[in-house]
């Protein structure tokens, strides 16, 4: 799914403006005195949850998306009680980045993942943005905004959060440009997150880090390294981290002084990046410019590959076009080794894309039997069974695949598709329905929703479509 996100605007200030709606009643078009509720940051959160993920490039590879859950579970384990129960997400985005949104909804790039060199790294990253919203330090500064009308700041915090999305994009410049129409310049930077709101995140964030079990120089050591990378992100002059949270290099020294004082058991403390470096390889293949990527390849010796770097290698080549070399180096990867089930699946995607179904489908099998909960596995083996008019276990699968990634447009589609070609008429376009729902499609939305209304007939196919209409409502302002 691509992102659009200029459609985002519109959205999220209707959102905001919703969910304030009472307060808006209440008070004349005033923020009041009294707090912003856990309740109104929660609906805040899911909104603005909805909007994202229907506006941006998001990762449904569970191979990374749990290993990212893991890291911020632990961390959250490390800092109970939270006001929210924290769910995240992995951006498809090359920019070093990660922020986090009121009702405890994380944000992760896979720029961010691909430049850490520890996981004690990418989770001091998490626990700072984790401090953000357990010390509710977006909803603090709304609260601030005494004599600021709610729309005003809907619009505000619209642009706020789409300028730490989407970094250096053209999309950046008009959240900035919705920012300063709204309220001006010293409202759209009261919303900011201050250099108290920074020292307190990393004081709060460093406690949850250490007691989750990481080593603390993981912190000062990710500033760091989106420090010596700020001129090498794609799209702006320094990573997003950067221009969204000032004076980084004053709080870099801060938390070396705070790490001497802490016991030397603290600073023994090993990672094992085992699985961080298969997700590097991953995100370094498939979400990195394909010449960079095989450059990284070529300069290695070849005498240090690990089956997955054979598996990067191959699907880099790939994305170049150069077939035979990436089908070498799968097959490189299967003899070295061939139980391993993400190399496994990355092979039988390979084969699929070139045809050879008859490999892929053995290999996909063997995949999503080491492992149940693999939803690309499983989203191309259904692809394959569809392929070959076993209907009911392609469905089967896809149905698998939602449950592990929800709201997730393709899928739906895929379903759609399946359900419709086997006959299942009114199915097929309820999923297509959804489909165009979760890519933020109206229109289509409404055609495959009427036409599942005319083939509907039992109560159970009318409470589905009951369910359906509801969603279109919550999702009105989608193009």
């Amino acid at each position: 799914m691509r992102a659009r996100p200029l459609t985002i605007l519109p959205a999220l200030m209707a959102t905001l403006a919703l969910v304030f709606a009472p307060v808006l009643t209440a008070h004349g078009g005033i923020l009041p005195d009294s707090k912003i509720t856990i309740r109104q940051e929660n609906e805040m959160g899911r909104n603005f949850d909805r909007i994202i993920r229907s506006q941006m490039p998001m990762v449904g590879d569970t191979y990374i998306t749990e290993y990212v859950a893991e890291i911020v579970n632990r961390i959250v384990d490390g800092k109970r009680p939270m006001p929210f129960r924290i769910r995240s997400a992995v951006v498809a985005n090359p920019i070093l980045n990660a922020f986090a949104i009121p009702g405890g909804f994380i944000y992760v790039f896979t720029g961010l993942i691909q430049a850490v060199r520890t996981e004690s790294e990418l989770a001091a990253v998490i626990a700072h943005e984790l401090a953000h919203v357990s010390q509710r330090h977006v909803a603090s500064r709304i609260e601030k905004q005494q004599k600021v009308a709610l729309l005003s700041t809907a619009g505000t915090l619209a642009g706020l959060f789409l300028g730490m999305a989407v970094g250096g994009s053209t999309a950046s410049k008009a959240g900035t440009a919705l920012m300063m129409g709204s309220t001006g310049a010293a409202t759209a930077a009261m919303l900011k997150y201050s250099q108290d709101d920074e020292r307190e995140a990393d004081h709060v964030g460093m406690n949850s880090l250490v007691k989750a079990g990481y080593n603390p120089t993981g912190m000062p050591g990710t500033f760091e390294v989106m420090m010596k990378n700020r001129w090498f992100d794609s799209g702006s002059q320094m990573p997003t981290y950067l221009s969204t949270h000032p004076g980084l290099a004053e709080r870099i020294t801060y938390l070396k002084g705070r790490i001497t004082r802490m016991p030397k058991v603290f600073l023994s403390r090993k990672d094992d990046n085992t699985r961080l470096v298969r997700i590097q390889i991953l995100v370094r293949s498939k979400m990195s410019p394909a010449a960079t990527a095989l450059a990284y390849w070529n300069d290695r010796d070849r005498s240090t590959f690990t089956p997955m770097d054979y598996v990067g290698r191959g699907i880099t080549l790939q994305r170049m076009k150069d077939t035979d070399d990436a089908r070498e180096s799968f097959e490189k990867a299967l003899h070295l080794d061939g139980e391993d089930p993400l190399v496994v699946r990355e092979a039988g995607i390979f084969y699929f894309k070139t045809g050879n179904t008859t490999k892929a489908f053995k290999l996909l099998q063997k995949a999503v039997i080491k492992n149940k909960n693999d939803a690309l596995g499983l989203f191309f083996l259904a692809r394959l069974q569809a392929e070959s008019k076993d209907f009911k276990q392609a469905a089967s699968n896809m149905r698998k695949v939602l449950e592990l990634v929800p709201e997730d447009a393709e899928v739906y589609h895929h379903l759609g598709m399946i359900l419709g070609e086997s006959g299942d008429n009114f199915n097929g376009n309820l999923n297509l329905a959804y489909a165009a729902v979760y890519s933020a499609n109206k229109r289509k939305a409404q055609y495959h929703y009427h036409k599942a209304s005319e083939l509907a007939e039992t109560e159970a196919q009318k409470a589905s479509l009951k369910h359906l209409s509801d969603l279109l409502g919550e999702n009105a302002d989608a193009k």
